[in-house]
């Protein structure tokens, strides 16, 4: 059978044995299905206003009152007009103005982390442009910024003793909205709940206590789940926010579909609400489909994809994208498995976006880096340098400890496969240095992988579409083994 997978800017055509099974989120498996968009308003705002396990804004909120609304950066939840963003921020601003909360004491944060701070377009997408236009000209909607130490207070440490810095202005005011997304993430099962306030609003030694091999190469992490050590430190920095805050945050999380359209939402107290909203998540995001294990994962990548332009063809960012769908799918993967990935791989860091992750690369080449983790010992080295932090305060640059995150990430794929072949690459050394195979089409990687590691009729997946929609965490159909 011919499929097309994604390549640089476009597709790659592979010729694969019409004993291929193909997967595709939302269309092999249909999700569940969401909210029609003449409901999402009401639904929105039966959410808000029944909340679990904490009062409603109505009774919390009042004039004199001040509120800080977090919300996600553009790497997740989707851009259109009925996006759960845009729908659940006006439902909230309509329930504080009800209670007697002025306008001048709300204050939108976006809460990257240590993505790049959310530049004036992107606010202007996420939020549209009536929500813009009324609160970014008055200095009311900003971005996180994890090295403004003026505007971040040392709550110490969790009981488990991992470090707790916030943003301030969230644990000044008088009440904390997180609005999130409950959509799949390997990086602890789901987006959204604890997770949004333990990465969005926080510090690099934060992040560095569960984005660490330390944590992400234990056996909880790989297959993903809601039950791994990081998911625990997510929920754990959460709650001591809130212990320290003396409020609980006012979560308003939508459980979306593969194209980001709104399943359920769930509002409330997140040790309360998070449990609930992954029942529903789980139908769409958990799939029990596969009636085999696979040989042979086939897909491709695009060059831009979620962390920005650059991502397809930075070689870290590379590791990080094919760990991503190893821990999504490590359920459905043999022992022997093989992955073979189109990646144009030209050589383009995107020396803006990731300015350290050219010297990240080069140092991984020395210095005794045999493995990933190798590099780990530099995580410090690297977030402290002055350099980096100011390109990641005022130049659109990812922190320097996000590439540390990255790495950790990436070294997964290598602990769980045979071999991994980037195809199509046009600087194939970039793959080679990350010790992946390369070949020049499919086809020739798929012969090199049979004489190698998985005989001459291997179980194939392909997985067309992998960084293109929303993605789903494949699993063994019940009953097989």
């Amino acid at each position: 059978m011919k499929l097309n997978f994604e390549y640089g800017q476009g597709t790659m055509e592979a010729e694969l044995p019409d004993s291929t099974d193909v997967f595709i989120p939302g269309e092999t498996v249909s999700d569940p299905p969401y909210i029609p968009e003449e409901q999402l308003i009401e639904k929105t705002r039966e959410s808000v206003r029944n909340p679990i396990g904490m009062p409603a804004l109505s009774e919390t909120a009042h004039k004199g009152s001040t509120v800080t609304i977090v919300i996600p950066d553009i790497v997740k939840g989707g851009l259109q007009p009925t996006s759960h963003r845009k729908t659940a921020v006006k439902v909230i601003l309509e329930e504080l103005y009800t209670a007697g909360v002025e306008k001048k004491d709300i204050l939108f944060i976006f809460s990257n982390g240590l993505h790049p701070r959310t530049p004036e377009k992107e606010m202007r997408q996420i939020l549209g442009d009536d929500l813009f236009e009324e609160f970014y000209y008055s200095r009311q909607m900003i971005s996180h910024d994890s090295e403004d130490y003026e505007h971040l207070v040392d709550l110490g440490t969790t009981r488990r003793g991992d470090p707790v810095l916030m943003n301030k202005y969230v644990y000044d005011s008088d009440i904390a909205i997180l609005i999130g997304h409950v959509q799949g993430n390997p990086y602890g099962g789901y987006s959204g709940g604890y997770k949004h306030c333990a990465t969005g609003i926080t510090h690099w030694r934060s992040i560095a206590s569960h984005h660490v091999p330390s944590v992400m190469h234990r056996k909880d992490f790989t297959p993903v789940s809601s039950h791994s050590l990081m998911r625990t430190k997510f929920d754990e920095i959460g709650m001591h926010m809130e212990a320290c805050m003396g409020k609980k945050f006012f979560c308003c999380d939508a459980v979306l579909d593969t194209y980001s359209r709104q399943i359920a939402v769930y509002s409330g107290y997140a040790k309360e609400m998070q449990p609930k909203s992954w029942e529903i998540a789980d139908k769409r995001t958990y799939v029990p489909w596969a009636e085999k294990k696979y040989d042979v994962l086939v897909f491709g990548m695009p060059q831009d994809f979620h962390y920005g332009n650059g991502m397809g063809t930075n070689p870290i960012q590379m590791m990080q994208a094919l760990s991503a769908q190893v821990i999504r799918h490590k359920r459905i993967m043999s022992e022997r498995c093989v992955i073979i990935c189109s990646s144009v791989c030209n050589g383009y860091f995107h020396d803006e976006r990731w300015p350290y992750l050219r010297e990240l690369y080069e140092m991984f080449q020395h210095d005794y880096m045999n493995i990933l983790p190798d590099m780990n010992r530099y995580g410090e080295y690297f977030a402290t340098n002055e350099e980096y932090i100011r390109k990641y305060r005022f130049a659109g640059g990812f922190h320097p400890f996000h590439g540390f995150s990255m790495m950790s990430c990436g070294h997964i794929a290598e602990m769980n496969t045979s071999a991994i072949y980037i195809v199509g690459a046009q600087e194939p050394g970039i793959a080679r240095g990350m010790g992946l195979k390369t070949r020049a089409t499919f086809e020739e990687a798929l012969e090199d992988a049979r004489k190698k590691y998985v005989g001459e009729n291997p179980s194939i997946l392909a997985l067309p579409l992998t960084y293109k929609v929303g993605a789903v965490h494949l699993c063994m159909k019940e009953g097989t083994e």
